[in-house]
């Protein structure tokens, strides 16, 4: 991460998924489908939205900045109508500040020997920094700073003339977690890192065959969720079907688990287990681990109302909107002068004050990140008039940065890398604060207590334990993002 937005305390102190992809086979309205399901992925990329279909014997691509009904919809609906095709494959993508340059906007294209492909990522490669400057020594051309490139780029040099072929030779040479959706003129392509870091989905409707993040991109279509691509799969889709390829090394498997605690939509079912109920079940498992005397239960909004309503619950105390969103609020709603910055916070959460005053509450959160925001949101309940205010929170604490596709602060960045949870607790403002135990997380996902040697889950930023070589980090410190989404020189 090479830098803070400029409105520091409303959006560098939240963590953003990097990217979702669709993909479409066989259905003659590809890309009308394909906007709808990168609809359903939005909130997992906001900056850029892109598609490229196939159709007669051409692609077509249109990628630009800004929502997907921004992009899509409107004035540009003339947009959708050109990605013609019954072959298509979608991306929406947050990039790391500073790299939201349109030559990084995916699904990336190029023509390689035995034809074209068009490539959208989900993830981070870490070691694409130095296949990047192995690459550029060769004397090939980038034309953009993401690390999908990289692999795009290894696929051409490729001594394998099957397409397929080179992709696989390509993913061999990669470190890092990633999903993939690919485009051929006869094919459809989806593969998951052999530790399956991300997520990635089959899905069927009307004889077509999908590809999506999430299966909430399926219920927005109405496809039927056929399975989840397996971690190290590579699945190719054809007029004559689906074949599945093991190609990689076995690994452990280590998917993300801040995708059940935050980024996934809680209408997901994420491999085998619906989001909304296992937040729930952290909810619970807090609840029971750290109890609050307080009077009602306020989750911080969204994502983390479930787990509010499973403490609640257990706690036997009421749930109350405490505190009202403003979903209508995005990045460029205003440029902050030193004079408003401090109304970030505001500008996205109201207290509802008649519920709060006099009141002892119990905040449930699912993440603190820096901390800046908690403390805000803290002084605002007080000043709504609460009596106290205990902070609770669904996850244990972040102590580290994610290398994995997940924009999150440099470590030193991270409050509870640097402080205990008593010092988390003055510098926040609240009465009391606690976090879920890792054992409790684990117990809350069902599959009991943590293997601290072979962990269930990847909870790296939790633990400091990186299943994948950071083979891009220098000197041996877990400081930077290795993301090349950020523009460099």
């Amino acid at each position: 991460m090479t830098g803070l937005p400029k409105d520091e305390d409303f959006h560098g102190d939240t963590l953003h998924e990097e990217c979702g992809v669709f993909g479409v086979f066989g259905h003659p309205d590809s890309g009308a489908l394909t906007v709808l399901g990168l609809h359903a992925l939005q909130h997992r990329g906001q900056e850029a939205a892109g598609i490229v279909t196939y159709d007669e014997g051409h692609f077509t691509a249109e990628r630009h900045a800004g929502l997907v009904g921004d992009v899509f919809a409107g004035k540009n609906s003339a947009r959708a109508l050109n990605l013609k095709g019954s072959y298509a494959i979608g991306h929406n993508r947050y990039s790391t500040a500073g790299g939201t340059a349109p030559r990084n906007i995916q699904p990336m294209f190029a023509d390689l020997t035995g034809g074209g492909i068009a490539l959208a990522h989900n993830g981070n490669l870490t070691n694409a920094r130095l296949l990047r400057s192995e690459l550029v020594g060769e004397g090939r051309i980038f034309q953009s700073t993401s690390d999908t490139e990289v692999i795009i780029h290894l696929a051409a040099r490729s001594k394998y003339r099957p397409i397929v072929d080179k992709l696989i030779d390509a993913l061999k040479q990669v470190e890092g977690a990633y999903s993939l959706v690919a485009l051929t003129s006869k094919k459809l392509i989806g593969v998951r890192d052999p530790w399956g870091v991300r997520p990635l989905v089959l899905g069927k409707l009307d004889g077509a065959h999908f590809l999506a993040s999430e299966t909430c991109a399926l219920d927005i279509i109405g496809a039927e969720f056929v399975r989840d691509i397996e971690p190290g799969e590579l699945i190719v889709i054809t007029k004559d079907g689906i074949e599945s390829y093991h190609p990689f090394t076995k690994q452990p498997h280590r998917f993300c688990v801040f995708e059940y605690i935050y980024f996934s939509r809680p209408d997901s079912v994420v491999e085998g287990r619906n989001v909304y109920e296992q937040r729930k079940r952290t909810g619970v498992e807090l609840a029971k681990e750290a109890p609050a005397d307080a009077d009602m239960v306020i989750p911080v909004p969204d994502s983390s109302n479930p787990a509010a309503l499973g403490y609640a619950n257990q706690a036997g105390l009421p749930f109350e909107l405490g505190i009202i969103r403003n979903h209508y609020v995005g990045r460029t709603f205003i440029e902050p002068t030193d004079g408003i910055r401090n109304f970030g916070v505001r500008r996205k959460h109201n207290p509802n004050r008649a519920t709060i005053a006099g009141k002892r509450v119990v905040l449930i959160d699912d993440s603190i990140v820096r901390g800046t925001t908690s403390k805000k949101i803290v002084q605002m309940v007080r000043d709504a008039g609460a009596a106290e205010v205990h902070y609770r929170v669904a996850s244990p604490p972040m102590a580290h940065s994610c290398f994995y596709g997940v924009d999150t602060p440099n470590t030193d960045d991270l409050l509870a890398h640097k402080s205990d949870v008593e010092s988390m607790r003055r510098m926040i403002g609240a009465d009391s604060l606690a976090f879920i135990s890792m054992d409790g997380l684990y117990r809350a996902m069902g599959v009991g207590k943590r293997n601290a040697d072979e962990p269930q889950f990847c909870d790296a930023c939790l633990s400091g334990q990186y299943p994948i070589e950071l083979t891009d980090l220098t000197g041996g410190t877990k400081d930077v993002q290795l993301s090349l989404l950020a523009d460099v020189a």
